[in-house]
């Protein structure tokens, strides 16, 4: 049995619905992220676990039992805030170990745990200091401790890591992944950023308009997109509008702007108007054969690769070539480009839109 079962989960403000008929399992020690853009009801659905706004309908439960009505102080669930909430005039220790302190935990044993998620955190000897006196990496880190050390049952992390520079969050991100693993916390990760929900989650739930567009490793949401949405969102990707034209056991043939490409369909039944996606860097250039030809629009060096815009008569292709030394061919060249049938998927037109853009 799951450890949280969230089951026909709804929730609705008036005429609006947040989340709609949301049905979520997550297993006992796994870090489950919540991914979409602003408005697809991933913190709405993070705080009715947390017992902050309860649900229109469904319920929810917790190793078992049911939460879905319980004060949020007795649901034994560790929060952490995009704003880390820290109090000001308090130190690093007396934030750690308030929560502790509300509880009557005896002072001996306070300490002990304070002192002990202070270290998992790598912030030995600062819990002298003050929220003021620390850098926004080591805030971050207290208001972990200060979670770790009410010893959750299950973890909730709300855009943690948002008002980090992109280096320390990098880091943050392994870091933070190895304390989840090392303690074996049950963990949902509520963000926008791909890349965070790629590096630290066992599953991704990509969300989309109040209800879970694909639910699967990250991986398999990159490779393997279930919906339009889903392929769009999660990484950059390239989408052609076509044609079926017909479907063999293995692939189907689709018609893209005169050309047919053989794109692999994966058992889905896929038929009528359709889009092809590939990913930015299954495209490569081809000094000989080319599948298409076209001219570099725009070329960007980002260190680890260069990002190309092709203009070809399948429209602009974006490329991500990696940083082997030498570099591509210059803006206003003609190139050909090459992949794989192997790398193109399909997927039916999604009439709510959102399948042309790039994310």
């Amino acid at each position: 049995m799951a450890f949280l079962t969230l089951q026909g989960i709804s929730k609705r403000y008036g005429d609006f619905t947040a989340i709609e008929q949301l049905d979520l399992s997550v297993e006992r020690g796994e870090l489950l992220s919540l991914l979409g853009p602003s408005g697809c009801g991933k913190t709405t659905t993070l705080q009715m676990v947390a017992g902050f706004v309860t649900p229109t309908t469904g319920r929810i439960l917790l190793d078992g039992r049911d939460i879905t009505h319980e004060r949020p102080e007795k649901r034994g669930i560790g929060v952490v805030f995009q704003s880390y909430a820290l109090f000001p005039h308090m130190t690093v220790a007396g934030n750690v170990g308030f929560g502790l302190e509300m509880r009557k935990v005896k002072r001996k044993e306070r300490e002990a745990r304070v002192a002990e998620a202070l270290a998992l955190v790598r912030l030995n000897g600062l819990g002298h200091r003050y929220p003021k006196e620390l850098s926004g990496g080591q805030r971050q880190r207290v208001a972990i401790a200060r979670a770790i050390a009410m010893e959750p049952e299950l973890l909730l992390l709300d855009e943690p890591m948002s008002n980090l520079d992109a280096k320390l969050r990098e880091e943050m991100h392994i870091e933070l992944r190895g304390i989840q693993k090392r303690l074996g916390i049950t963990t949902i990760l509520v963000t926008h950023d791909q890349v965070e929900a790629m590096t630290m989650s066992d599953r991704i739930a990509v969300m989309h308009r109040g209800t879970i567009a694909q639910l699967s490793t990250p991986y398999d949401a990159y490779e393997r997109p279930a919906t339009p949405f889903a392929s769009t969102f999660l990484g950059r990707t390239n989408a052609f509008a076509g044609e079926v034209l017909r479907r063999n056991p293995r692939c189907a043939e689709v018609s893209v702007a005169g050309a047919t490409l053989h794109v692999p369909h994966e058992g889905r039944h896929v038929d009528g108007a359709v889009n092809v996606y590939i990913r930015p860097e299954k495209l490569h250039l081809a000094n000989g054969d080319a599948r298409v030809r076209g001219r570099i629009a725009t070329r960007v060096f980002v260190g680890n690769q260069w990002l190309l815009e092709v203009e070809t008569h399948l429209g602009k292709l974006r490329v991500a070539q990696p940083n082997h030394g030498a570099p591509p061919p210059e803006e206003g060249d003609e190139v050909g480009l090459d992949w794989t049938d192997d790398d193109l998927r399909v997927l039916t037109q999604d009439t709510a839109g959102g399948a042309h853009g790039h994310a």
